[in-house]
């Protein structure tokens, strides 16, 4: 009883979960694309376990309702979608398992059945639905049975079935939390004793790769500030550090430098199916300023940011923000003069 009044409370607070996080979304509170991702898989994880399902459509369908109002809220989070599809597909190749082993166990006792003793062979006329029913048989006797017996084993498949999908996910979440770890191990592959290393914006990814690389050698790098957000600073502050020589450099002054760089190493929020980045403010220019002088360029991203989706609307991917940042309205004099 007072399990099933634990299960009922559980359901409940489904919604008041899927709302928060909605919010969060909505709101911007979720910082970074690993966070929203470990969220996201956290969240299908639950419903999984809480929600009242007993059939593979009745959860796909309430994973892909839950998944298309996330995407509501946040369209530029494009790895919802990927993170979605991953869950799905864990599902469905774990229901696909379950069936397997059923058919497997069944066919034997089929087997096994109709090879044992006296009850193997048929006789005259006798059919095998005659058989139905016999005592000593194991088999049901009547219709009412053989639908308990199905309701009972449906049941049982979707009990083994939440576990092995809840465990799948749990796994799922330990790759997410260690993508950065397995990036940066490839880190001496791509940079080597005294490079100059042209970076911009505010990543985790490209923090831990730098600094992997530098636990073997000496590198500069040079960091791009990314105004108005000038999150290049925290970059620069973070990559501080032994082995490593960091400056911080005005965007203008990218194109100026670019011919000392011997390697531009970016994050990005998504990788789109074009090849395209979804990255920080500032990243055209620094492509567009290597491709001219030649210079390798390197994206560190995890395999959960890489969307099907094609850039065909580039508005969708623009983040607009307030332009306090850039002219304060505490300058009410200066505002009231400038002409958009």
């Amino acid at each position: 009883m007072s399990s099933t009044k634990m299960d009922t409370f559980s359901a409940r607070e489904l919604p008041l979960l899927i709302e928060s996080f909605v919010s969060q979304l909505k709101r911007g509170q979720l910082v970074g694309s690993k966070t929203v991702a470990i969220n996201t898989a956290s969240l299908l994880r639950e419903i999984v376990s809480r929600s009242p399902w007993e059939d593979i459509p009745t959860l796909t369908g309430l994973l892909k309702a839950v998944g298309k109002r996330l995407l509501r809220a946040q369209p530029r989070e494009l790895l919802i979608f990927n993170v979605v599809c991953r869950v799905l597909h864990i599902v469905n190749e774990d229901y696909s398992s379950v069936e397997v082993v059923n058919e497997g166990g069944t066919s034997n006792k089929k087997k096994g059945h109709a090879g044992g003793g006296a009850g193997g062979a048929m006789k005259g006329n006798e059919t095998p639905a005659m058989g139905l029913g016999q005592a000593g048989t194991g088999q049901p006797r009547n219709l009412g049975e053989q639908v308990a017996r199905s309701m009972d084993r449906a049941a049982l498949n979707a009990f083994h079935l939440k576990s092995l999908v809840i465990q799948e996910i749990n796994d799922y979440i330990v790759e997410l939390e260690k993508t950065e770890e397995e990036i940066a191990d490839n880190a001496r592959e791509h940079i080597h004793s005294n490079e100059i290393i042209l970076t911009c914006g505010r990543s985790a990814t490209v923090e831990q790769f730098l600094k992997h690389a530098a636990s073997k050698v000496k590198i500069h790098v040079i960091v791009a500030e990314c105004a108005p957000a000038y999150d290049g600073h925290e970059q620069a502050r973070a990559l501080a550090g032994p082995n490593i020589d960091v400056v911080v450099v005005a965007d203008a002054a990218v194109f100026a430098i670019m011919s000392r760089v011997n390697k531009v190493i970016l994050g990005a929020h998504a990788v789109l199916a074009n090849g395209g980045l979804v990255a920080a403010s500032g990243s055209h220019t620094i492509a567009a300023a290597a491709r001219h002088h030649s210079t390798q360029v390197v994206v560190c991203a995890g395999l959960y940011k890489y969307s099907p989706m094609f850039p065909f609307d580039d508005d969708r991917f623009n983040t607009l923000v307030s332009p306090d940042t850039v002219l304060a309205y505490g300058n009410g004099d200066l505002v009231d003069a400038v002409d958009v």
